[in-house]
């Protein structure tokens, strides 16, 4: 069965694991999700990522969530352009998340960039998802 929103599937799955207090989390891999990891680890969201092979062939993205002091790190994640109404916004109107405490993630032609990198290089862009 194909999944309409796979990227909504992988904040889901994040969202739980975080709301269970698990340590790490896994879901299927594709280039977009490792992406996303990729930028959450560089604002320190989580603590690392990386990807495994299966017995049975599949790829898989592990990732390694983050606490302070028993708390997580991740307290909301939120799906903005979704297959059915996507959300694009220009290079000036990059929102920002909770008054710069938060990230959004955009897809941009230069790549996935936070909304920092974005504004820096001007570029606008479809907005995926806030993370605060």
């Amino acid at each position: 069965m194909s999944m309409t929103d796979p990227i909504a599937d992988m904040l889901t799955r994040i969202r739980n694991a975080v709301a269970s207090k698990h340590r790490r989390v896994d879901m299927p891999t594709s280039k977009m999700k490792v992406e996303i990891a990729r930028l959450l680890k560089q604002t320190n969201f989580i603590t690392d990522y990386k990807t495994l092979e299966t017995e049975d062939g599949r790829t898989v993205l592990r990732v390694a969530l983050k606490y302070a002091g028993g708390t997580p790190v991740i307290r909301e994640l939120q799906r903005i352009s979704t297959p059915g109404l996507r959300q694009y916004v220009g290079a000036g109107e990059i929102p920002r998340v909770r008054n710069g405490l938060g990230v959004a993630l955009l897809s941009t032609s230069q790549g996935l960039m936070t909304d920092r990198e974005a504004r820096a290089k001007r570029t606008g862009g479809e907005l995926l998802a806030y993370i605060w």
